[in-house]
């Protein structure tokens, strides 16, 4: 009973904030649709066209990758960062959480340029480098897979910090203290006790960010090269350069559907679990 009074309230309380997604996200989203399937004409040639293409076949793998890729990077260091805050007292804890929180409050377009700086063949880091072994040193950094992958991590490691923390939080002492007392040494611990524990809000931090990352458009653009480029990407090629309206549509469809089929699985799961 105790349960049904729980769901109860969180609906009620959730309402307002659903109903107002749906009335911004829905008339867009249902338009989008409309226009893959060419309006009133009910075609899905657009669809037909896209899944025979080449193009669509190599782009939604290279946006796999890059997306497990980016997030399974973002998982490790970010979990190195909320292990790192959890064993520190509640004011240092508040200061460094600025600073995980400190990308979050630069425009990520501002991000992309500085890292063209850091990481370009005459930047920061090749410029130090050159001085450190008196030559020039040129590595390509960025307009590559490296590029992406950085500049992806650093929007993407503030997602990960965040609800791993929580559950790390989360983790009564006394189990650490009984662990310790049965002889556990810390690596026992980490793998037995810690790591185990955490998995809620590891499983929420890398759905959060493997989705962000299948729908990435602005860093692929920015920081990658010819051949990293990305299903939003390609909604734009569609949209800008062919103004072919309803393959960017389909595609638009197609990539929603994606988040979907990986979302639905990992909250089923999660709702299962509670």
């Amino acid at each position: 009973m105790s349960r049904i009074s729980n769901v109860r309230a969180q609906a009620i309380f959730m309402s307002p904030a659903t109903l107002i997604a749906a009335v911004i996200v829905l008339p867009p989203l249902l338009y989008v649709v409309f226009t893959s399937i060419h309006g009133t004409a009910m075609s899905l040639d657009a669809y037909r066209d896209i899944l025979s293409s080449r193009l669509f076949g190599r782009t939604l793998i290279v946006t796999l990758v890059i997306a497990a890729s980016a997030s399974l990077l973002s998982l490790l260091l970010g979990f190195v960062v909320a292990l790192h805050l959890a064993r520190q007292d509640a004011r240092r804890r508040t200061i460094l959480m600025v600073l995980v929180l400190l990308p979050f409050w630069t425009s990520i377009l501002v991000k992309c340029f500085a890292f063209t700086i850091i990481l370009g063949r005459d930047g920061i880091i090749n410029s130090i480098l050159s001085w450190i072994f008196d030559t020039k040193i040129q590595l390509p950094l960025v307009l590559n897979r490296v590029g992406l992958l950085v500049g992806m991590t650093n929007f993407l490691i503030p997602l990960v910090v965040l609800p791993v923390l929580a559950s790390l939080l989360a983790i009564d002492n006394s189990i650490y203290r009984a662990a310790s007392i049965m002889g556990a040494k810390p690596a026992r611990i980490f793998w037995t006790v810690t790591l185990p524990m955490s998995l809620p809000g590891v499983f929420a931090g890398l759905l959060s960010i493997f989705v962000m990352s299948l729908g990435a458009f602005v860093v692929p653009a920015l920081l990658g090269g010819p051949q990293d480029q990305m299903m939003s990407n390609l909604v734009d090629f569609y949209n800008r350069e062919i103004l072919d309206w309803p393959k960017a549509s389909a595609i638009s469809v197609m990539l929603l559907a994606l988040v979907f089929i990986f979302a639905a699985p990992v909250s089923l799961w999660r709702r299962n679990k509670v």
